[in-house]
């Protein structure tokens, strides 16, 4: 079934077309082996996913929308028809058609899970947006509210994507997400040009296009939990009992707090109980789930991590407070921050985080991201000649302005 929306031309009728009153929607193998095919000679096409992931470990995939340069769309329902959605698979690999997407890192992740591959060429409107100064993180619509002038209707975003049939307002929402994004793409596109930046969109996105963002590895996931004074025969203890947690969420399919909530398992790592009757103190575990099948595994667990070597247990790595003098390079580099992301029109937070001005506040042989690429063009080359003495903050005319240093005097120039 067809039902395709030219967003400001004409509505396309299918004769496929049968059990919704709106023509926007796809649900049977053929029209979606057209659609797809009718793609295939465009220069690009713009993606979105609605999906939920409450109740599962993996999101669960409701609705694909792909839109062509001329702004018609589809949305691509998997959940009727039992659709083979090989043909959508095979537009995403097609290295000659530019896939743009908004914030699309959970969009990747879930095609990663149906494709074992990742979209390729990728573009994402929001990195896009942030290196041409639009602010932190933009908002979709925030984005084509400043770009478009148009104002979305965002009532239907967190409406039950999996229940059927979806609504007329619904479909609507959906298909606004590849559709207005046209406009906010040919706008980014034609700036990053002019501004000679494209090739900072794509070094910021390298990170989503490495298939290793999504492959969630059970013996890393006991990093993902906050502890408070960890000790290594601790952390040891939890990266057994977060990879058995992390494994049984896979298999089944469910949330990780359904298979057992992460302040329990600090307690667990914390008491390191020796028997169902120690473990069955542990809050919010009940004395059945203790004396049963899990409750053994739990402690075995446990035992297994204190008989380990202890050369592979998790190192604490202590944050020393910042020195007096560290603190006031740290206030300062974020004074010049300021000045040169505003002067250069990006977004600081895409220059530098808080963490990496405070690495290289604190580090003479400081060699990260701060000082590579783009960023060290904008923002490092500065950084270090603050550290070095060789320019400095102070205010001309009320405004923070960064001064050089004569070499032959204490006066700025």
């Amino acid at each position: 079934m067809l039902f395709v929306y030219n967003i400001g031309l004409t509505k396309l009728d299918s004769p496929a077309c049968t059990g919704y009153n709106t023509q926007m929607l796809i649900t049977d193998q053929n029209t979606l082996n057209t659609f797809c095919r009718n793609l295939e000679d465009k220069d690009f096409i713009t993606v979105d996913t609605e999906f939920l992931r409450e109740k599962t470990y993996y999101p669960k995939l409701c609705l694909i929308q792909i839109g062509d340069p001329h702004r018609t769309a589809a949305a691509i329902d998997p959940l009727e028809g039992n659709l083979d959605l090989s043909p959508i698979f095979e537009l995403m690999l097609n290295d000659k058609i530019l896939k743009i997407f908004h914030a699309g890192r959970q969009d990747l992740e879930i095609l990663y899970r149906l494709m074992n591959d990742l979209p390729c060429p990728y573009f994402d409107t929001q990195i896009a947006a942030m290196v041409c100064g639009y602010g932190d993180s933009v908002g979709y619509e925030a984005l084509v509210r400043n770009i478009t002038g148009n104002q979305l209707d965002k009532s239907v975003q967190f409406t039950d994507w999996s229940r059927r049939p979806l609504s007329q307002k619904q479909i609507d929402y959906a298909l606004g997400d590849v559709t207005h994004i046209v406009d906010v793409y040919k706008r980014l596109s034609d700036e990053l040009k002019n501004r000679e930046r494209i090739s900072w969109v794509y070094e910021e996105e390298e990170i989503l296009t490495d298939p290793a963002t999504y492959q969630n590895e059970p013996q890393n996931a006991w990093k993902r939990i906050k502890i408070r004074s960890p000790k290594p025969k601790m952390l040891a203890i939890l990266r057994e009992l977060a990879a058995w947690r992390e494994i049984r969420a896979q298999e089944k399919d469910l949330p990780r707090p359904w298979i057992m909530r992460d302040d329990t398992l600090v307690d667990i790592a914390a008491q390191a109980p020796k028997d169902s009757k120690q473990l069955s103190r542990i809050r919010n575990l009940s004395k059945d789930l203790a004396n049963g099948h899990i409750g053994r595994t739990l402690i075995g667990l446990v035992k297994k991590a204190e008989n380990s070597d202890k050369n592979t247990w998790p190192q604490v790595i202590k944050r020393k407070p910042i020195p007096p003098t560290a603190s006031a390079t740290l206030d300062i580099l974020k004074m010049l921050l300021k000045i040169q992301s505003t002067k250069h029109g990006v977004a600081g937070r895409l220059i530098a985080s808080k963490e990496e001005l405070e690495a290289l506040s604190l580090d003479e042989n400081y060699n990260g991201s701060i000082v590579k690429g783009w960023r060290y063009d904008i923002f490092g080359k500065n950084a270090v000649a603050l550290k070095e003495g060789n320019i400095a903050i102070g205010l001309k005319d009320a405004k923070i302005t960064k001064y050089k240093i004569s070499s032959d005097s204490d006066h700025y120039e």
